[in-house]
C-alpha cells in the first residue's frame, strides 16, 4: 500500500459524514469509527465479488495517516487484491474531503480478509 498517493486507488464504495458524536477526547474522529466504516466498505466489496454473504476474519494491515475531522466526508475506496477458495482480501484507502469540498487527503489505508459463508454459516467456496 502506498501512503504517498495523490489520487485514490480502487472503486469508491461508501461516503459518509464525520459527525461530532464520533470524536475522541482530542476532538478528532475516533480511529475505531474509521475502522468500522472501512469494514463496512470492505464487506460491500467482498459481498459483490462473491455474490453472497461474507464475514470479517482478519485485519491484516491498518495505517492511520492523518486525522479525520468533524465535518469531513469520509470516502472509502476498495480494491479486491486476492480471491482464494473461501477467502477474499480487500485493500482499502480512506480519503477525507475537508469541509465537504474537493480538497481531499488520504487518512487511512488497510487490508481486510473476509470469508464467504453459506446460509448455514459454514464456509462456502468462491466461484472463480
Amino acid at each position: 500500500m502506498n501512503s504517498d498517493a495523490t489520487e485514490p486507488k480502487g472503486a469508491l464504495t461508501i461516503r459518509t459524514l464525520a459527525m461530532p458524536a464520533d470524536t475522541n477526547p482530542a476532538g478528532d474522529i475516533f480511529g475505531g469509527w474509521v475502522l468500522s466504516q472501512m469494514d463496512i466498505a470492505g464487506s460491500i466489496a467482498a459481498h459483490e465479488r462473491v455474490q453472497g454473504r461474507t464475514v470479517t476474519v482478519a485485519v491484516e494491515a491498518m495505517t492511520f495517516i492523518a486525522p479525520v475531522k468533524v465535518g469531513d466526508v469520509l470516502c472509502i475506496y476498495c480494491t479486491v487484491e486476492r480471491v482464494g477458495n473461501t477467502s477474499i482480501t480487500v485493500a482499502m484507502e480512506a480519503w477525507a474531503r475537508r469541509n465537504r469540498l474537493a480538497d481531499r487527503v488520504k487518512v487511512t489505508e488497510g487490508r481486510f480478509v473476509y470469508v464467504s459463508i453459506g446460509e448455514d454459516g459454514q464456509k462456502r467456496r468462491i466461484d472463480p
